[in-house]
């Protein structure tokens, strides 16, 4: 289903991961879709599966750390296509290590990154939607947003702020036509955790999941074509768990 045809997406940690497969669904529900990293490689790469879509695309990089770079996407952006409806902030880290002894820098590189990252670009581009009075933010917040995951606190504090910071912008924001929601993916291997869950915490993961498997990024496709839709004009301030089942949860035996 075509539910995007005409819209322009920008796909912020667009080319690897979740973010990747997000940008590519996009295009396929019919938006223009901007995939932006810090990898000119990755972003050649993704712009050109987009267009292969038969969608429109841009090869420009940015840096959620880099406020500059953000706002030279956006104008990058606004020239070639002349609006924004979609951004998605998909950029992120993590780091597995005990809190007592988390090193001062590392959090405040994660902060930096997860929090104020996705602030800087729903920022920039919150400007224009405000503007043109339509929008639709998707941010990528995680199921540590609501419980905790063990030795990675700075992690789970930055998704928790996500989680905050998308219903805060979406009171502020609703009277100007702009929706502003999450999504918590649940157990996906990707780049940023593979190394994690390859270990004995991936089989307690497992256990934890009713559905007994790990998620594919692709299907968190779903829940961000429906929140980046004119389908969830009357969605604002929700974050959304595609987990199978984890939050749910109780006893599964």
């Amino acid at each position: 289903m075509k539910q995007l045809d005409g819209k322009i997406a920008v796909v912020v940690g667009g080319t690897s991961g979740i973010g990747r497969a997000i940008a590519l669904g996009l295009a396929e529900a019919g938006a223009d879709v901007v995939a932006s990293s810090r990898s000119q490689s990755k972003v050649d790469e993704v712009a050109a599966e987009i267009e292969a879509l038969g969608r429109e695309s841009l090869r420009v990089l940015s840096d959620v750390a880099d406020r500059a770079s953000l706002e030279a996407l956006c104008v990058a952006v606004m020239a070639r296509f002349g609006r924004v409806d979609i951004l998605v902030n998909s950029a992120g880290i993590t780091s597995k290590q005990p809190t007592l002894t988390f090193p001062e820098e590392t959090w405040e590189a994660i902060m930096e990154v997860n929090l104020t990252g996705t602030l800087r670009a729903c920022q920039i581009f919150g400007k224009v939607m405000l503007e043109q009075q339509y929008g639709r933010i998707v941010n990528i917040a995680s199921l540590a947003s609501f419980v905790a995951f063990y030795e990675v606190a700075a992690y789970g504090a930055s998704k928790a702020a996500v989680a905050a910071l998308t219903r805060s912008l979406a009171v502020e924001w609703a009277p100007f036509g702009v929706c502003v929601n999450a999504i918590a993916p649940g157990i996906i291997p990707t780049e940023l955790n593979r190394k994690i869950i390859e270990t004995q915490r991936g089989q307690e993961l497992l256990m934890r999941t009713p559905m007994k498997r790990f998620g594919g990024a692709d299907e968190v496709v779903g829940a961000a074509v429906y929140l980046a839709s004119d389908a969830a004009s009357f969605t604002t301030g929700q974050v959304l768990a595609v987990d199978g089942g984890i939050l749910a949860s109780g006893v599964n035996q």
